[in-house]
């Protein structure tokens, strides 16, 4: 059974050794490698979550839609400054400045997550739920293969709540 909060997980340990190849790479081609890579790992994976798993948490969770909301705010910062970073050439320092964004944005969404939304959810989905939805993660990264056919755009999160109550 592949449940939905182990896959998030094993993402969130893939962004976490993502940033410290940055922190290993040494000149322009390396950086960009390693930041394409992740960049694209980062806003693939706001998409699922967006499309799988907050949908259930903000109907089902202690405090789903507060977790929700914020999530979704998170996303839209890790997105924008993946987007930044795009703007300017590789290794500059405009480039660092939006990476390091990204970077902070990145792990306080993780650490929020993980101590909040996933136990929240865990707390209320079935076994049988989780699987489902793993299946529907795993079905997503496969239909949208280096990001084909997602917008990557920033959403209202007080609307994304509305929207999914």
């Amino acid at each position: 059974m592949d449940d939905i909060t182990a896959l998030i997980l094993d993402d969130h340990a893939a962004f976490r050794r993502g940033f410290a190849r940055l922190d290993d790479a040494r000149d322009p081609a390396e950086l960009l490698a390693v930041w394409e890579a992740l960049a694209l790992h980062l806003d693939i994976h706001a998409e699922a979550e967006e499309a799988i798993l907050y949908p259930h948490l903000v109907r089902h969770g202690d405090d789903g839609a507060e977790e929700t909301e914020d999530a979704i705010g998170d996303h839209n910062k890790i997105r924008d400054a993946v987007a930044e970073s795009k703007l300017h050439e590789v290794g500059s320092d405009a480039w660092w400045a939006a990476v390091w964004r990204a970077r902070r944005e990145n792990s306080e969404h993780l650490a929020e997550e993980e101590d909040e939304a996933l136990p929240d959810f865990r707390r209320h989905a079935s076994v049988e739920l989780r699987a489902e939805l793993g299946q529907r993660w795993l079905a997503f990264y496969g239909e949208h293969k280096n990001g084909r056919n997602l917008p990557f755009r920033d959403k209202d999160p007080e609307q994304y709540v509305q929207d999914h109550r």
